[in-house]
């Protein structure tokens, strides 16, 4: 038996999340005594042996046009295909977008159980088990699982990936497209020129408490001196002031960045179940008895407008000095 990871990439391209996931199959497959095997989809621009740094063996490479466009059920059969070929009982894959499309898909293509919404690696090999969160990240349960084949899900920026000394072979595969229906693409509508929500380390937020779209230039600023991602409350994007790929929460993007700060947002339920598994919390808040500040690690009670100013201009002085 072995491990196999989904090594996802984005237009040709590996970002933290593909390490992420070489890294939990390798540290599996280690617990399991046995070998992690990397698959990519679609065309590379980056190298696939990369991800021998983080403890893969073998990385098995799939194009053709049939797979130009990512498909959740055709991506499913091809690894489920591949799956079987390298006797694979465990797969890996990260929660993205497109991963929280394939995981169930994977699932039902190789009769597997589904271990979703995990937050650390496993703890056991007899039974599989691992820890998952729940009730919207406020809290946590461990897993037990018996099944002869499972898929694990894991969280985005759940673990901290280690790169070593190391190289990956690499092998073209072939799967079975007949009866596949090519995704005919029409329009991609990409927000350009931001840091990716769910990739982001840092994160930016805010909420009415702006007052208006027209007041957004200083989190935008606070954001790039901090190399921050930007994001806001749900009333903020239904309002039209920020873009909904903007929208953090439970009814938009949920997120777990290292630093993630709230400006002007009350912190309603809704709000702190995509946003509390960050792992540093700053609240910026005038009313002292604003729900978000329970959940943070630092709050400031104060005007945004004159605080974020006076934060950027200190980070500034901070980054010029060092």
């Amino acid at each position: 038996m072995s491990v196999l990871v989904y090594l996802e990439a984005w237009e040709g391209k590996f970002k933290k999340n593909t390490w992420e996931s070489a890294f939990y199959a390798s540290k599996t497959a280690e617990m399991l005594g046995t070998e992690a095997i990397g698959v990519c989809i679609g065309n590379l621009e980056d190298d696939p042996s990369l991800a021998g740094q983080y403890g893969i063996s073998k990385v098995l490479t799939l194009s053709a046009e049939a797979y130009a466009n990512f498909d959740a059920n055709s991506y499913g059969k091809a690894i489920a295909d591949i799956a079987a070929a390298q006797n694979a009982d465990t797969l890996i894959i990260s929660s993205t977008f497109n991963g929280k499309a394939l995981a169930p898909a994977l699932s039902i293509h190789l009769d597997a159980a589904l271990l979703s919404n995990v937050i650390a690696l496993p703890e056991s090999s007899s039974p599989f088990s691992v820890k998952r969160g729940v009730y919207s990240g406020k809290g946590f349960n461990v897993l037990h699982s018996d099944a002869a084949k499972r898929v694990v899900a894991f969280v985005p920026n759940s673990i901290a990936p280690e790169a070593s000394e190391g190289s990956a072979s690499v092998e073209s595969t072939n799967a079975d497209a007949s009866g596949i229906k090519v995704v005919q693409v029409l329009e991609v509508d990409r927000v350009k020129g931001k840091i990716p929500l769910p990739e982001a380390e840092r994160v930016v937020s805010a909420g009415r408490g702006l007052k208006g779209p027209e007041n957004w230039g200083m989190v935008e600023e606070l954001a790039e001196v901090l190399d921050a991602g930007t994001a806001c409350s749900k009333p903020v994007s239904d309002m039209d002031w920020r873009p909904h790929s903007e929208h953090v929460g439970q009814t938009g993007i949920a997120i777990k960045p290292n630093l993630y700060i709230a400006i002007g947002i009350s912190g309603a339920i809704q709000h702190l179940a995509g946003v509390s598994a960050s792992k540093t919390i700053v609240v910026i808040n005038k009313d002292p008895e604003a729900p978000f500040f329970k959940a943070a690690d630092y709050g400031i009670v104060g005007d945004a407008f004159d605080i974020v100013p006076k934060l950027t201009e200190e980070i500034q002085k901070f980054k010029a000095a060092n």
